[in-house]
């Protein structure tokens, strides 16, 4: 399945300050880390710099002067230095990991946490794939920029700093020699900066493209099989990757041309040091430690000035993940609680939808001028052709999205006056694709009420008839139901949900489609646990196998957003109307069935 309908938010190719303010501020809740961290790099970095400047002073003061006192005594200095410098390693290694953990989980949960306050209509339009690449790669990303990516730049930065200040010390006309390469170097980067940017945003969006393929690709494995669609999705999936290759190809080609310039200037540098310094000490302005001394920080100064080019790319990465993750940040729900909206600890009450319209995508309704009154504790149930709302009426209800026109009452109040928590603690839900979640039987009933005790979910679990095959298992409640729910059948799932409903205990009971996937006999335990569920509450059942919902209250027939039929089974039979031709058509094909496999029976016992 493609999700080429989908489209990323598009972002400036210019490096946005704002985003990198952002970015640290990632890190200010731990600045004391971050403090402790640079302290540490500095004193790494004054220490690889010093070390240079001590065998100047090893090779001038105690080989060239073969002064052994002061060789000892100098070699004594190296090895207590090398000593601290493995401390101050150690310390700001440990202080930049610790920091990355802390700042990719803070991230995480945000986007867990905003993920969770997002409404339906988010993930009508947003891939999966999308979400999960932002919330896993990209957030890892920005945390790996602001630990390890600070620690090089910093180390870099300082390294460069203290080489040139030891350059001065031993000649400063040789320190302006080198000094004067450094300005080019920085513009080497910066004009690669735009380049580099716009090619990992390529990157990273085609990276997302790649992962919700796969999602869907994993997830459907037995549509695929089953439709012998491998071939074909290889293909697909092929063109994806080719395009990420490319892409990618093209960002490492323009970050590798950086570092071969940086050392080709280095290089020219190099040289001038060699012909300048071998000209001072001819006529006697520099030793022969000095130029030692120069040639090893011109060296030194190559590879934190190529750390900083590499950060500085990947910075590049970093600036487009962080959009990516700012923009699901900020990304609003279409329903939010108004000002004032308030619990009343109950839903029960007459339901009324006062001329509702709703659609999905503008210009396509789904509901218009909607009306239906629903008296407290009666049994509604919605029949109809697919595509005609039915679905969308509950939706509304249960308050995941909201009317576009007109106003939903709930006991006389207009359903936005209460909270969303109000509205959907109060409702029980059991779907036609039930979900479960990676954990045991007792974990999935409990889920909506974790407070329940064993006694409470067992009682659940026979009300909603799952007691009697979860007691065959091996493990009985204890036993893992695997990821969404795999390791049981789509009716054992059906029950598990219809359980978790019950042990809820709400106000208003839906059930969307929840018996048109499983056989007659699962269909009539969960008839019978929706019977004992719904005694005096008001519920709502949405019907595909019409037999389910003879004994509804009203049952209405929707076509096209609008009543077309409206009475109990017995009336809308007599009224030979639609429902009576879904109904008559639904029982012929029944029969029809039940026919065809008593003839197979009889055909095999011949």
């Amino acid at each position: 399945m493609s999700h080429e309908g989908f489209e990323e938010e598009e972002f400036t190719t210019q490096f946005n300050g704002q985003v990198v303010a952002r970015i640290l501020k990632q890190v200010r809740p731990y600045w004391y880390w971050v403090a402790g961290f640079v302290v540490m790099i500095a004193a790494t970095s004054f220490l690889d710099a010093y070390f240079t400047f001590l065998g100047k002073r090893i090779i001038d003061e105690g080989i060239v002067a073969r002064d052994l006192a002061q060789l000892r005594h100098l070699l004594t200095i190296y090895g207590g230095l090398v000593i601290a410098q493995a401390i101050s390693v150690l310390g700001f290694i440990y202080l930049a990991g610790v920091l990355g953990e802390r700042v990719q989980y803070d991230l995480r949960r945000k986007l867990f946490n905003h993920l969770q306050e997002l409404s339906f209509s988010y993930f009508d339009k947003t891939p999966v794939g999308w979400i999960m690449s932002r919330v896993t790669s990209d957030a890892e990303r920005i945390a790996n920029l602001v630990t390890w990516g600070m620690v090089d730049s910093t180390w870099a930065a300082l390294n460069i700093t203290m080489s040139l200040i030891f350059m001065v010390k031993i000649n400063w006309r040789l320190a302006l020699v080198v000094a004067a390469i450094l300005p080019l170097m920085g513009f080497i980067t910066i004009w690669f900066k735009q380049r580099i940017l716009a090619e990992y945003r390529r990157v990273r969006k085609l990276n997302s493209i790649i992962t919700g393929a796969y999602n869907e690709n994993i997830s459907g494995v037995r549509v695929v099989k089953a439709l012998v669609r491998e071939r074909q999705n290889l293909v697909e999936f092929g063109e994806k990757s080719s395009n990420l290759y490319r892409a990618a190809y093209r960002a490492a080609w323009l970050s590798a041309l950086v570092l071969p310039l940086v050392q080709i200037i280095g290089a020219c540098g190099v040289g001038a040091v060699i012909w300048y310094g071998g000209l001072q000490t001819h006529v006697g302005g520099i030793t022969i430690g000095g130029i030692q001394a120069f040639l090893a920080y011109l060296t030194f100064m190559l590879w934190p000035i190529q750390d900083l080019a590499r950060v500085y790319a990947e910075m590049q990465q970093c600036v487009a993940s962080a959009e990516r993750v700012f923009a699901l940040i900020d990304a609003q729900p279409d329903v939010v609680d108004r000002a004032g909206a308030f619990d009343p600890g109950t839903l029960r009450g007459d339901i009324t939808f006062e001329r509702v319209g709703f659609h999905y995508k503008e210009g396509e309704e789904v509901l218009a001028d909607f009306n239906l009154t629903v008296r407290q504790g009666e049994h509604i149930a919605l029949v109809g052709p697919t595509g005609g709302g039915k679905s969308t009426i509950v939706n509304l209800l249960c308050r995941f999205y909201e009317p576009t026109s007109g106003v939903v009452r709930i006991a006389g109040r207009d359903y936005t006056e209460l909270t969303q928590q109000a509205i959907q603690s109060h409702v029980g839900m059991v779907l036609q694709t039930p979900h479960l979640f990676s954990g045991s039987i007792r974990e999935n009933i409990r889920y909506g009420r974790l407070d329940a005790t064993d006694e409470e979910v067992e009682r659940a679990a026979q009300l909603a008839h799952a007691h009697d095959f979860i007691e065959e298992l091996e493990h009985g409640y204890a036993e893992e139901v695997g990821e969404g729910g795999g390791l049981l059948s789509v009716g054992q799932k059906q029950l598990l949900s219809l359980a978790r409903a019950v042990l809820a205990e709400p106000d208003l009971f839906i059930m969307d489609e929840a018996t048109s996937s499983v056989d007659t006999l699962t269909e009539a335990r969960i008839q019978r646990g929706m019977e004992a569920v719904m005694a005096g509450r008001t519920s709502f059942v949405v019907a595909h196998r019409l037999s389910t919902i003879k004994r509804a209250d009203r049952i209405l027939v929707i076509r096209q957003g609008q009543i077309v039929e409206l009475g109990t089974h017995a009336e809308l039979i007599r009224a030979r109307g639609h429902y009576y031709d879904l109904y008559t058509r639904q029982f012929r094909r029944s029969l029809e069935t039940e026919y065809r496999a008593q003839r197979a029976v009889a055909v095999a016992a011949a």
